[in-house]
């Protein structure tokens, strides 16, 4: 058996709102380690939403959500594949407490967040159980198995200090990369383990960024070209490949996954500060968090809700 990884975020350019980074964990047969997940699992999953006939949709977020579908998708999918993991949120902060526990101590520091206990999620439960066995007996079938969904959630005030420490945006997301990649190469030993990172940005070279990150680890560059970017890591009897590929999101399904995972828990993160604001003006107009719109929403706060305290360290990100 080896095990496949798929690491992506979302997040990185708006204003408002966290940065979330996430992992999808599988264990495939070596003979499925490079083939195509989406032909593998076809009578459960698919790439478009056209003919679903009741799959899952697994695809890059940005094709999954739409302001006028909103998060159905997203949310139908990631609550069918942790239901396979034996895991059944009903809350935002219980859905947290899985895929992020680490963030919950920060959580009740934000007004916005106080009521993630109470909020609820809309998709079909019995949808949901459905799918999942379909899934999970898909998975079975083709001896392949979804071990996890992790994720780290970069609130605000967190990510500011971050910046503000390391003087770079992009230097922050690696570090979170880094953390889930570390992750999984500390849980398996003896195995051939393949991490896909979707790329962001030009960079090209990151053999100088794995060395400070994984500074005990022999490292080998495979390949560095325009489109990906490949490496070996050994430590002890640890080894991994990890592949930094331009487009990975719409490439490999773990990717995907772990795309669509990111864009939900923002996609909440953020609809509870539309909530908490729009409680003190109904009138407000919400906002996806994105720079243009983002300093659009400062600006209505600062016209609109007036008497409310706001820590703008806790709402707004370092530019």
């Amino acid at each position: 058996m080896a095990i496949l990884v798929g690491i992506d975020e979302a997040g990185f350019g708006p204003i408002l709102g966290p940065l979330v980074v996430s992992s999808s964990v599988f264990s495939v047969p070596e003979h499925l380690l490079t083939d195509d997940l989406w032909k593998v699992l076809r009578k459960s999953v698919a790439n478009r939403r056209k003919r679903l006939a009741g799959r899952l949709l697994i695809a890059d977020s940005k094709k999954v959500y739409s302001k006028s579908l909103g998060i159905k998708h997203l949310e139908r999918t990631i609550l069918t594949c942790l239901m396979c993991l034996r895991k059944s949120p009903a809350t935002l902060t219980e859905l947290l407490t899985c895929l992020c526990p680490e963030f919950l101590e920060r959580l009740n520091d934000y007004p916005w967040y106080k009521s993630a206990a109470r909020y609820k999620f809309g998709a079909d439960e019995a949808d949901v159980a459905i799918a999942s066995v379909v899934l999970g007996d898909d998975l079975a079938s083709n001896g392949v198995e979804l071990l996890g969904l992790h994720s780290r959630c970069l609130d605000v005030a967190y990510y500011n200090k971050m910046v503000s420490s390391v003087k770079n945006k992009a230097s922050v997301l690696f570090t979170a990369t880094s953390q889930l990649i570390k992750s999984v190469f500390d849980d398996f030993s003896n195995v051939n383990l393949r991490i896909v990172i979707d790329r962001q940005g030009g960079r090209v070279r990151y053999r100088k960024l794995l060395r400070r990150m994984f500074p005990d680890t022999e490292l080998k560059i495979v390949y560095e070209s325009p489109h990906s970017s490949s490496y070996e890591l050994r430590a002890d009897n640890r080894k991994m490949r990890l592949d930094f590929v331009v487009g990975a999101d719409g490439r490999f399904l773990p990717v995907s996954l772990a795309s669509m995972v990111s864009k939900y828990v923002r996609e909440l993160l953020v609809d509870n500060i539309n909530r908490y604001f729009s409680g003190f003006n109904s009138d407000l107009r919400p906002t996806a968090g994105y720079w243009k719109d983002g300093l659009r929403f400062i600006e209505d706060l600062k016209t609109n809700v007036t008497g409310v305290q706001v820590d703008m360290n806790q709402l707004v990100r370092c530019r």
